[in-house]
């Protein structure tokens, strides 16, 4: 059912809950995993326009996807990473479309409306603008 699945990590303790479930997902599915991270930091939105040198924040980001994508891999599940620059929600959408990914797996924090309003939600954003199907865990150790 699901080939490809773009799994939106946040480099945060809230990756920890919608990992377990992923992981069984794709496993019974038979699924490829894509694990994707949008840094979005100022040097991530600028790095391409003043030519600059990775910041140590996206050498982590780095260093963390191939640190999960080999914890995934040794329980054994087919797992590519992309690390993207700028808006989450766009580069998501953007990554799902060009990879061919065919389900996007995001954490929720579980912000009220207010919360949302001023932040903004990336699910909200990724939701109303894919025709991806979208599985949401709640995050439940932040």
């Amino acid at each position: 059912m699901y080939k490809k699945i773009l799994v939106a990590l946040e480099n945060s303790k809230a990756d920890a809950s919608l990992l377990p479930h992923i992981s069984e997902l794709a496993t019974l599915a038979g699924s490829e995993l894509l694990l994707v991270h949008v840094a979005d930091g100022w040097a991530a939105w600028n790095a391409e326009q003043l030519s600059l040198a990775e910041s140590e924040e996206i050498k982590m980001d780095r260093a963390y996807l191939a640190e999960t994508a080999d914890a995934l891999r040794t329980k054994g599940l087919r797992v590519e990473t992309e690390l993207v620059m700028g808006n989450p929600p766009q580069q998501i959408l953007k990554t799902a479309e060009k990879q061919h990914c065919d389900l996007i797996a995001m954490t929720s924090h579980g912000h009220k409306l207010i919360g949302d309003m001023f932040r903004g939600s990336t699910i909200s954003k990724v939701w109303h603008n894919t025709k991806i199907p979208l599985l949401v865990v709640r995050a439940t150790n932040v």
